[in-house]
């Protein structure tokens, strides 16, 4: 009998082919898919964010994709809330609940007991520290955080600015430490049957699968879709506008750079959070890690996974599911 809901996370590092498998394993298994990046929840930016095309998504149901505009604020409690939802309804329907992407803390929201302040954004604290920040550079806040809360600083990248000024922000507002927020942050959840899967490949070929990516966007219009944003009106200043892929292309449109710089900087970026994404991945040891580039063709990576779920659920569902023909 079944007693918890049945979930699958496929997550793993930019340009590993997560969109592709997953579509083509949901199509499989009655899949539907819940995204779990945290930038595809911005409308107008579709190309530096690597979503879905619409024909793909007309396939096989997408959640969580052009939730907001990219001046809005999405916390990652809001994340975990609608997540939940979808999968509670995806069960409820019949169908197979996936949770597909690539940022670790929309991923722990849902595999983790987190425990989330109910501290508002505060623009004018966040605002000031941001350009402290640019004076004085990122370091300099990240010695701030070191100095009240050295639990969460030990957890943050000194150079995430954002997630810095988050830290900063909720001991400015509540006197507490974030990291006392967070003390069940390790605690694995038990609603769950999960399967987590990640996908990997060798370093040199996923290097070189991000440069091919990275041109490929700007054949498809990557800056025209940044100028647009602009157009628009929306601040580079903006959580949404400094995602990689924008960030970079903002100065060579206001001329302060190449485009062959810009090209540059972009791959490099990418390339460096594709590795933190693996350093992020590898602490949970519930992950299942599938390398790609051992496989001839996206169908018998999805065979290969179908036979793992089989092998983990078989015990809950007490079914198999059959590769389609």
């Amino acid at each position: 009998m079944k007693n918890k809901k049945d979930l699958l996370t496929l997550v793993g590092p930019t340009a590993t082919g997560k969109t592709s498998i997953s579509i083509e394993l949901a199509k499989n298994i009655g899949g539907e898919i819940i995204s779990a990046d945290s930038m595809q929840i911005y409308r107008y930016m579709d190309i530096g964010t690597a979503k879905a095309t619409i024909a793909e998504m007309k396939e096989v149901p997408h959640y969580l994709i052009d939730v907001v505009d990219p001046d809005e604020e999405f916390t990652v409690a809001q994340y975990r809330d609608k997540a939940n939802k979808y999968i509670a309804d995806i069960d409820n329907r019949g169908s197979f609940p996936m949770v597909v992407g690539g940022t670790g803390l929309y991923l722990n929201s849902l595999v983790y007991e987190l425990r989330f302040t109910n501290v508002k954004p505060d623009q004018e604290f966040r605002k000031k520290y941001d350009d402290m920040a640019n004076l004085y550079g990122n370091e300099y806040l990240y010695r701030q955080l070191q100095n009240v809360d050295p639990i969460s600083a030990k957890r943050i990248n000194h150079n995430d600015r954002q997630r810095i000024i988050r830290a900063l922000e909720i001991f400015h507002n509540t006197g507490k430490p974030m990291s006392y927020f967070n003390k069940n942050f390790r605690k694995k959840t038990d609603k769950y049957n999960l399967i987590m899967i990640a996908l990997t490949m060798d370093r040199a070929d996923l290097y070189s699968r991000i440069n091919t990516r990275v041109d490929q966007m700007i054949q498809d219009g990557l800056i025209d879709e940044v100028r647009g944003l602009l157009d628009m009106g929306y601040d580079k200043g903006l959580v949404s506008m400094k995602a990689i892929g924008y960030k970079e292309i903002i100065p060579y449109i206001e001329g302060q750079i190449t485009l062959d710089r810009a090209i540059e900087l972009l791959k490099r970026n990418t390339r460096r959070y594709a590795k933190r994404q693996m350093t992020w991945f590898r602490r949970d040891n519930r992950i299942k890690w599938i390398h790609v580039d051992r496989f001839d063709s996206t169908r018998s990576i999805v065979s290969y996974i179908i036979e793992y779920m089989n092998r983990s659920l078989n015990y809950f569902r007490g079914e198999d599911y059959e590769i389609n023909d």
